[in-house]
């Protein structure tokens, strides 16, 4: 079974920064494609941002030139580096990341992200 850790959430003011990371408990690379998703009360779980094995990413348009996604397959982690932050990025944040082999899904439990006026 594949474990998720997702840290560095917390609460910012409006044009603040945070840096999300989540560590995978196996090698990231056995991953076709890991994400970051994000849930806000009373709204469905939306992507944000994901990026392939390839190293290629994918950013939502309300986070482009905004957000960064990287990879560091050496601590097995990906990192999620939030600036210009805005009131409606408040939500919680999953890690997500889909296998290569049999394209099974694994999800963390979520870091809450609060961006306050």
């Amino acid at each position: 079974q594949v474990q998720l850790v997702e840290s560095g959430g917390g609460l910012v003011q409006a044009g603040g920064s945070l840096r999300l990371s989540c560590v995978a408990s196996r090698s990231i690379n056995s991953f076709s494609v890991m994400g970051w998703y994000r849930q806000a009360p009373g709204n469905q779980r939306e992507l944000v941002a994901d990026i392939r094995i390839s190293g290629i990413t994918n950013y939502a348009d309300s986070v482009k030139g905004r957000f960064t996604m990287s990879r560091d397959s050496a601590k097995n982690s990906v990192n999620l580096q939030m600036n210009s932050l805005k009131p409606e990025d408040t939500a919680v944040y999953y890690c997500q990341a889909k296998e290569l082999l049999w394209g099974k899904d694994y999800w963390g439990q979520g870091t809450q992200v609060t961006v306050s006026i």
